[in-house]
């Protein structure tokens, strides 16, 4: 079972597609972890292992007909549960929908099942991607693998621990102030929020419709570009899909940094209250890294981060509370309490200041497109801090403070999450770098370049 699970995507595809490994049993071993390890660490609100090894006995038939359906075809995977999938349940991890049951998958979902993948369940969220870690919703808070009793990040924080946790390779997420890229940091995988309109958000519930994205976490980078190949592409009934070209996100995986232009918005993180000496530590050790490898390294210049955190939260909080407006008026009570306090505060924000936030957006997007003509990509802080215990004071307010990736969710840069090591506390340490838009190749470009620098690809899962 454990040699299944160190399977990367591209290995296993290749053992299906040779004939020594069956995606029943890849499946089954999957199956195996989850039940194995789930009850302690609450990744999955529904295991569907009635469906996973249909969809597995499927693919394997399909193989032996002669039929390949691509790179996921045959491969476990998991969804967030906001994700829509078709006469099965899909919570958002709440009371106000613990019996929907959607009709018809979201768009990602029925890109997954229609090239071959295999669903292993629904994951674990804070409750409508904004209200946890919390223990007064439906099904209990995700935990870390790497440690129980600290928190995940959110709020795709089942998809953070079954990656980790090696329960599967691929899970979807999303991404709205970092809620792909949080998780991914403090669970040490890598998590990639696409640029604006890259993958169509159809199907899945929104919490803020300027700044939603759809994304993977995974084991690496590689995973990572696999999963993009099937699930990017234009949805003309998504308003915000863009109608561009789906490149190859494999093609500059191996490229390396020689001759690219790295660029540090020092100024993010370096003066941050809640930045820890190993969370800088790593940013220093990457650009070491990185320079080493042939890049130029420089520091550079981009607004205030607190400018890019509150347009953030303006317009989330604003947007959020028109979507659940109706439910807040009449059924507030089957809200959990951390979900209750932070959309009531989108009550208090005025037309004037959601207009300003979106008019300081466009300035915010125009400096970090400037930043980037001098730079192939940016390197910066995910998280100023290891994963805090759930035990820590507040409603974890200070766990908010210390994820640093908001403001590519503003501009809609696309921006990922890698692993480089472990904290002296055991857990994990990231980087996250940012890119052009709709350059994903050259951005996992980096991003395989500072995974296999950093060593993390020698880290043993927890």
């Amino acid at each position: 079972m454990s040699d299944l699970a160190d399977l990367s995507i591209a290995e296993a595809g290749a053992r299906l597609r040779a004939g020594t490994l069956t995606s029943v049993a890849l499946t089954q071993a999957a199956l195996d972890r989850i039940a194995a390890r789930d009850p302690a660490l609450h990744a999955f609100v529904l295991v569907t292992a009635e469906r996973a090894l249909a969809d597995a006995a499927r693919a394997d038939s399909e193989r032996a007909a002669g039929t390949d359906k691509g790179p996921m075809h045959g491969i476990p995977y998991a969804l967030k549960d906001i994700y829509d999938t078709a006469g099965i349940r899909t919570t958002c991890h709440s009371k106000l929908r613990v019996n929907n049951v959607p009709q018809e998958d979201s768009v990602v979902a029925a890109k997954l099942a229609a090239g071959g993948g295999v669903l292993l369940g629904k994951l674990a969220t804070h409750e409508f991607a904004i209200g946890g870690p919390s223990f007064d919703l439906p099904f209990p808070p995700a935990r870390n693998p790497w440690n129980p009793e600290h928190i995940t990040g959110g709020s795709s924080s089942g998809s953070g621990t079954a990656i980790a946790a090696g329960m599967t390779r691929l899970a979807l997420g999303s991404d709205t102030a970092g809620s792909i890229r949080g998780p991914a940091s403090w669970c040490g995988t890598v998590g990639l929020k696409p640029t604006y309109g890259r993958i169509s958000r159809r199907g899945v519930f929104p919490l803020s419709w300027t700044l939603d994205h759809c994304g993977p976490l995974t084991r690496s980078v590689q995973d990572t570009a696999i999963a993009m190949q099937v699930m990017a592409g234009h949805d003309p009934m998504d308003a915000a899909s863009a109608d561009v070209p789906v490149p190859d996100f494999s093609a500059q995986l191996e490229a390396g940094v020689s001759g690219l232009t790295i660029g540090i918005p020092r100024a993010f993180f370096a003066g941050a209250k809640l930045l820890t000496p190993p969370a800088a530590e790593a940013i220093d050790r990457t650009a070491d890294q990185l320079r080493a490898a042939g890049a130029t390294v420089r520091d550079i210049q981009l607004p205030d981060y607190a400018l890019f955190a509150i347009c953030t939260r303006t317009i989330m909080l604003a947007e959020a509370f028109a979507i659940h407006e109706k439910d807040m008026r009449e059924r507030i009570g089957d809200y959990g309490a951390i979900t209750t306090g932070r959309f009531v505060l989108g009550a208090a924000i005025t037309a004037a200041d959601y207009i300003q936030a979106l008019r300081v957006r466009r300035m915010l997007t125009d400096a970090v497109d400037a930043a980037l003509q001098g730079c192939d990509a940016l390197l910066t802080a995910t998280t100023l801090t290891t994963a805090p215990r759930f035990d820590t004071p507040g409603d974890s307010i200070s766990s908010i403070s210390a994820i640093q990736t908001s403001p590519f969710n503003a501009t809609g840069h696309p921006a990922v999450s890698v692993p480089v090591g472990l904290a002296p506390d055991g857990l994990p340490l990231s980087v996250q770098l940012v890119g052009r838009p709709f350059d994903e190749p050259g951005l996992l470009r980096v991003a395989r370049a500072v995974e296999r620098l950093s060593g993390w690809e020698s880290v043993a899962l927890p």
